[in-house]
């Protein structure tokens, strides 16, 4: 796995973690400032892979800027299933704590800055701060309640209706991701997602 060295601007992004704990007032300045020495901010480039399938994750990631892309490998080709970009967590839920191998990749779009925690330093942070955990729980509540109304939705809607709400919800990708993933992502061939997007532009 390559990493790339620590973006410049790493000082200023912290700056804006402590705001972001600030905002949520659970924690005093000095508790803030405590919490920042377990969480790091690193930086990699386009295509570096951060998991790979049948490796145990020891970290949790929080999209700084850029864009991660979640895909399983069926018979060879790469099924994209998830995009993660600025202000998104990704959580992993069969690995880490439980010690069982991932079944997907996690791999940068573009060049990308994560905020990292690795399982240990997660484990000290809510023992010393419980509030920071009762947050985490309720936002991995919400974040799986979104999936399942993702999931719900790809299974009723054509690729074209897909298609349109990525339109509406998630213009961001167009501008990040090469075709061929976003049309894996709708699950359409990357032939097929020109069509329908040459058809929805001459509408």
């Amino acid at each position: 796995m390559h990493e790339s060295n620590v973006a410049p601007n790493t000082d200023a992004v912290k700056k804006e973690m402590k705001k972001c704990f600030a905002a949520i007032g659970a924690l005093s300045k000095e508790e803030i400032e405590d919490a920042m020495q377990l969480i790091s901010i690193e930086s990699f480039d386009s295509g570096t892979l951060i998991l790979r399938k049948g490796k145990v994750s020891a970290k949790s990631y929080s999209v700084v800027s850029g864009c991660v892309r979640q895909y399983y490998l069926v018979d060879g080709e790469e099924k994209s299933t998830f995009f993660y970009t600025e202000g998104d967590s990704i959580f992993s839920m069969n690995t880490g704590s439980e010690k069982t191998p991932s079944k997907y990749f996690l791999s940068c779009v573009e060049p990308t800055m994560l905020s990292v925690i690795t399982f240990e330093n997660q484990k000290i942070l809510y023992e010393r701060f419980p509030k920071l955990e009762t947050l985490s729980r309720t936002s991995l509540q919400e974040e799986l309640a979104h999936y399942q109304e993702l999931l719900a939705t790809y299974i009723v809607t054509t690729p074209e209706e897909r298609y349109l709400n990525l339109l509406r919800f998630r213009p961001e990708l167009l501008n990040k991701v090469p075709q061929y993933q976003l049309a894996s992502y709708l699950g359409v061939a990357a032939e097929s997602l020109s069509r329908i997007r040459k058809r929805i532009s001459h509408k």
